[in-house]
């Protein structure tokens, strides 16, 4: 099957990979309450770092910027972040760690039920219309498995969605084998298959794994510089057409 995009056609695409968060999920807020929750508790525990870590995570005021660190890095890479300006205070790398993944997990204990993120308004009824074309849809998010698991559940997708990959300990976006993976999951090649993200980093992924296209998001938003690598940006889902 084909599928156009401001005037841009893919072809022989069998398979759609999406993000998550920022592509499917309007989690600007959410993330942005849950990073300062972070750096509350690593900031009243270790005077002086909350400063640091507010510019590293990318949050400005009432704006999250979607290509630093919070919007796009995985749990663990913000662990290790974190982690790393506590040990610039002195202390040895053991301590700084512990310190800081108490300080995660205090925080998403307190925001665990407060996730009330919505999907972009269209995105339910294009994957709909993307899978009752017969595309194999997935997504590939830098969110744990856990979340993705749950964000699927929750909207009612498990019908829709054939594969649910999140990122744990192990490698994060950019990395190929990722999108690779979860080409293999879905049953096709990735020169079949098509990425759609807000992130850089999902475009390089999956450019790396020899993806058939990438598409970048930034939704509402004409401000495309940072996904000018993508084949092509658009800022809706809804910009997407299946060509019989």
């Amino acid at each position: 099957m084909n599928l156009t995009c401001n005037n841009v056609t893919f072809e022989n695409i069998q398979a759609i990979i999406f993000d998550k968060d920022g592509t499917l999920l309007d989690t600007q807020d959410f993330l942005r309450r849950l990073g300062l929750a972070r750096i509350r508790r690593l900031d009243a525990q270790i005077p002086g770092v909350g400063e640091s870590l507010m510019m590293a995570f990318g949050i400005e005021g009432d704006r999250l910027d979607p290509t630093y660190l919070l919007a796009v890095g995985s749990r663990h890479e913000n662990l290790i972040a974190a982690a790393a300006y506590v040990a610039e205070t002195g202390r040895s790398w053991a301590e700084s760690l512990q310190i800081a993944r108490e300080a995660f997990n205090d925080s998403d204990r307190l925001l665990k039920d407060d996730d009330t993120s919505p999907l972009f308004v269209g995105s339910l009824e294009v994957l709909h219309d993307l899978a009752n074309a017969g595309f194999k849809l997935g997504i590939l998010s830098a969110d744990t498995s856990e979340r993705v698991a749950q964000f699927v559940q929750s909207c009612q997708l498990d019908h829709l969605i054939g594969v649910k990959m999140g990122v744990d300990d192990g490698p994060s976006k950019p990395d190929p084998a990722l999108f690779q993976q979860a080409c293999a999951a879905l049953g096709v090649s990735p020169q079949n298959a098509i990425m759609v993200g807000d992130s850089p980093l999902d475009i390089e992924m999956a450019q790396r794994a020899g993806a058939a296209g990438t598409i970048g998001i930034c939704w509402h938003s004409q401000d495309h510089r940072h996904l000018s690598q993508a084949d092509v940006t658009i800022e809706q889902l809804e910009q997407l057409h299946v060509v019989a």
